[in-house]
């Protein structure tokens, strides 16, 4: 395999001269990337190469924890979190020196959330906190890449169930292999919608969150359904295990792996004006059809969580 530390793309100023020249060169890194991620995100996910068994989640999930707050007393994190971001970090780094992290306890921590041109992995290490601290067992890892602000592939392992849901623009999704299509319902009063509640729990934000929740029920979908995981959520989503999802306050490590996989299933993600989607807005819809996400997103009442990159 190509070392991409030596890789060309990183001197690009110097070696590209046409347009299509750069093209070919920018086809040549995502083709090795792209070996990663068939060959190595998986051991990364299982730690393996770091000596660590893939049971570190799955074991530390059955032990006492040391737990801290972040943004809200529902706004958890562990010591595991941060064991899991900096492994999966530092394995990345050996082998793509000149890529980007963005990932969720270092913007904890300070850093800078911003998604430039640059090539950029989005690393959610334990989505789920919350359910990892109580023995819940929906609890996912999930890792997204994006070049010149275009995610290209996204990866997310469900730690528990030892399923890996993979995404990667133009060539499909999948889970253990297996290939995922969206459900193609367009009728409202059908639909098993999905949604996270969000680390805010003051009182403006929990009425909007239940209005929003009972404008959908009153529009007569079958259920509202919360699972302690956006990124799994997003995952049965694409699955055709639920026909929608919306939420406001989730990141950009939550969406960035799940929106490839949804739009490689034949779903639709956009924001939840009816827009296009805007990774960094802490808000999405997402379904299986264009009308049931422009249903959903007409429902819904705004909750201000700000931007990412705005933090």
């Amino acid at each position: 395999m190509l070392e991409l530390n030596r890789f060309p793309f990183r001197n690009r100023t110097r070696l590209i001269t046409t347009k299509s020249h750069f093209f070919q060169i920018q086809q040549q890194f995502l083709k090795e990337v792209y070996k990663l991620l068939e060959w190595d995100i998986g051991v990364i996910l299982s730690l393996k190469r770091t000596g660590i068994k893939r049971e570190i989640i799955k074991k530390a999930l059955t032990e006492e924890k040391c737990v801290s707050t972040k943004t809200s007393a529902a706004d958890l994190v562990t010591e595991t979190d941060h064991l899991v971001e900096d492994l999966i970090i530092s394995e990345l780094r050996k082998k793509f020196p000149s890529h980007r992290f963005i990932a969720e306890e270092s913007t904890a921590a300070g850093e800078k959330c911003v998604l430039t041109d640059s090539p950029t992995w989005i690393i959610d290490p334990i989505d789920g906190t919350c359910n990892f601290v109580h023995r819940f067992p929906t609890v996912a890892v999930s890792i997204g890449f994006a070049v010149n602000q275009e995610l290209e592939f996204g990866v997310i392992y469900h730690c528990t169930e030892e399923r890996l849901y993979t995404g990667r623009r133009g060539q499909g999704a999948f889970c253990n292999e297996q290939r995922l299509r969206v459900s193609r319902e367009t009728d409202l009063s059908k639909a098993l919608v999905l949604t996270e509640i969000g680390p805010k729990r003051d009182p403006d934000t929990l009425k909007l969150f239940f209005s929003n929740m009972e404008r959908l029920l009153h529009a007569k979908a079958h259920g509202v359904r919360v699972i302690g995981s956006s990124t799994l959520a997003l995952c049965h989503l694409a699955s055709g295990a639920a026909d929608a999802y919306y939420q406001f306050g989730l990141h950009c490590w939550d969406l960035a792996a799940a929106t490839v996989i949804i739009r490689e299933a034949g779903g639709i993600v956009i924001d939840t004006s009816g827009g296009p989607l805007d990774l960094m807005s802490c808000r999405v819809v997402a379904a299986g059809t264009r009308e049931m996400a422009m249903l959903i997103a007409q429902a819904l009442q705004t909750i201000n969580y700000g931007r990412d990159d705005e933090k």
